[in-house]
């Protein structure tokens, strides 16, 4: 579904992407882990288009997403759905306004149609009969599921999820990856999750990978990381302060 081949990406000197590969396979859940600021994030804004790479290619479907215009990425951003960090709500905006905003802008649904679209996923998400509440009323668990049924809105072939339990508690966290593994098993959707949470990853993911120094340095099964002895890995899971990663840097 997603390959990417020999990305780069320099900030104010600095490269944060250095000749990255990965492929991340179709209707899989692809978990990404590695150290703060070692190009996550950045790597997900290439995949969604927000950033240009200097060099390199992401083809999705078929196409090389850095050398589309911007009429042809919004077509492809149609096939996304994102679920950001902050679940980035609009605060003026209610829970159902907030999830039929996708409908609105993008098809030509009426309004009741839309509300019956938003009823449906809210229950998708365990959270039927909120649409009326504010962002400002919402937990954070219940803010990431609101986040997560605006994402479904589309009926995306890709799902994007940038830190999806950061903040929450560890009964949260679990709830949160259960509910990601279980709309992607009914969606089939392509899955990205960007995680620090390394016991949720290996619940959640089909498939992973590290990046390092805007690198990927290993990939593979749950599995495989938890038997690998490369050094990179296994200080970062154990979470030690001996080894590769310097972490004063």
């Amino acid at each position: 579904m997603i390959e990417i081949h020999s990305l780069c990406k320099t900030f104010k000197g600095q490269k944060v992407l250095d000749n990255l590969d990965l492929v991340i396979p179709e209707g899989r859940i692809t978990v990404i882990i590695g150290p703060t600021g070692t190009g996550k994030s950045v790597l997900m804004k290439h995949i969604m288009g927000l950033i240009k790479p200097e060099c390199g290619e992401i083809i999705y479907d078929g196409r090389n997403i850095s050398t589309l215009s911007d009429k042809e990425l919004d077509e492809v951003r149609k096939h996304f759905g994102v679920c950001f960090q902050d679940a980035a709500l609009f605060d003026s905006m209610s829970v159902g306004e907030n999830i039929g905003f996708p409908f609105a802008m993008h098809t030509k649904l009426s309004r009741e149609q839309i509300s019956h679209e938003v009823a449906e996923l809210l229950r998708e998400v365990g959270l039927s009969g909120i649409e009326a509440k504010m962002p400002s009323q919402l937990s954070g668990g219940m803010r990431k599921r609101v986040g997560l049924a605006r994402a479904l809105a589309m009926n995306p072939k890709v799902l994007l999820f940038d830190e999806p339990t950061t903040g929450l508690d560890p009964v949260m966290t679990s709830a949160i990856n259960a509910l990601i593994r279980q709309v992607q098993a009914k969606s089939r959707a392509t899955c990205l999750v960007i995680s620090h949470d390394i016991q949720g990853a290996f619940a959640l993911a089909d498939h992973m990978a590290m990046i390092f120094d805007g690198r990927i340095v290993f990939e593979g099964t749950p599995e495989e990381f938890q038997q690998t002895q490369d050094p990179l890995v296994r200080q970062f899971l154990e979470g030690r302060l001996e080894g590769p990663i310097n972490p004063i840097q």
